[in-house]
């Protein structure tokens, strides 16, 4: 009861970096099977029936969408697809959306700049898990709630990537883990800060494979598309991402892929990559990114009515589901309240995972 009453109150400072956890082996997490959240059976026909007068005309000036990461990253991508495509489903089909990226705090910044915001929808938020879930559910100092803002709906997943330089010695995934246990300490990471989910997710790595949560050193940097570069450039050794971060340098051959996590197949953009029950670490599947579009609490029923509406849409809009698939995204359009059960299970899942790794 006093973590649901922590989660529910706002809190006050700026999200920063974690003290430094202790060195040494940790246990193998176990398993955790991602819950399936149930769809909610929503109509355009009858939410057309149903939206209120007053959002006719919504939006009637741009609509500015926060990236709360720096552009070319993940979050940068998918806020870009989303402002192209979602527009012409509103009631005011020739509505503006502008992406405007406010990176910074592992994603906090942007994320406590629209938390903060009017609800009166000109200001929405492209959430993300590391700063919408991760940093929540980790530091007590994140300047907002997981829940409190007016959730509008999940609309992808994208899956978890490790990826080293095509020039690089170790051929595979078991390989890089060997020549972390060898040489703890030497190799370098990129990471998109404290809490992101770059830098949890090679850390879960680190925790499951026996080796201490320093066996690599981290890099930060300003988002995944940064990041991406920086190993590109031979800043750092390796990199675990959003698929959608580095399938462009992957498939220009820059960058070379060991293992995508995923449990029953392999990637259709990346066919020759193993999945993580290929390389006998399913753990990895248990870390995969996603995107929501969120505004800030108390917007108005009948402007949240017309963005459900208008994501409802998304699926039958064969523009969008193809470009989310070309980031390496599976679409999953999920309505305001499963969305929230959605979120709430990563928050559970994240702050589980933190307490394994030694993070609080």
């Amino acid at each position: 009861m006093a973590a649901r009453r922590q989660d529910g109150r706002r809190r006050k400072g700026v999200a920063g970096a974690f003290p430094a956890a202790q060195s040494g082996p940790i246990a193998a997490a176990g398993s955790f099977a991602m819950r399936r959240m149930p769809r909610r059976a929503l109509t355009l026909a009858s939410l057309a029936l149903a939206l209120p007068a007053q959002a006719a005309g919504y939006p009637e000036a741009p609509v500015t969408l926060v990236a709360p990461f720096a552009a070319g990253g993940a979050a940068d991508l998918a806020a870009r697809t989303l402002a192209r495509f979602a527009p012409r489903h509103l009631p005011n089909p020739a509505a503006a959306m502008l992406v405007e990226n406010r990176p910074g705090a592992s994603g906090a910044l942007g994320t406590q700049f629209v938390a903060r915001a009017a609800p009166d929808g000109q200001t929405l938020l492209l959430a993300r898990v590391s700063a919408a879930a991760i940093l929540p559910a980790l530091d007590p100092r994140t300047p907002y709630a997981w829940d409190g803002f007016s959730m509008l709906g999940l609309l992808d997943e994208n899956p978890f990537v490790v990826c080293v330089r095509t020039d690089a010695p170790w051929a595979d995934f078991a390989a890089l883990l060997t020549a972390l246990r060898e040489q703890p300490g030497r190799l370098s990471f990129a990471t998109s800060g404290p809490a992101t989910l770059l830098d949890l997710g090679v850390r879960h790595i680190f925790a499951t494979a026996g080796l201490p949560l320093d066996a690599g050193v981290a890099k930060p940097y300003r988002g995944g598309g940064e990041a991406v570069a920086a190993l590109a450039a031979g800043e750092v050794e390796f990199l675990g991402n959003n698929l959608s971060d580095t399938l462009r340098a992957i498939r220009a051959g820059t960058l070379r892929a060991l293992v995508v996590g995923l449990r029953r197949e392999r990637h259709v953009a990346l066919p020759q990559v193993p999945n993580a029950r290929e390389v006998e670490f399913e753990a990895l599947a248990e870390i995969t990114g996603w995107s929501a579009l969120y505004a800030p609490a108390g917007l108005a029923p009948a402007v949240q009515q017309a963005w459900v509406a208008a994501l409802s849409a998304l699926r039958g809009d064969a523009g969008w589901m193809a470009a989310t698939r070309a980031l390496g995204s599976y679409p999953r359009l999920l309505a305001p309240e499963e969305t929230r059960d959605y979120v709430r299970a990563q928050v559970a899942l994240y702050r589980d995972l933190g307490r394994r790794l030694g993070l609080i």
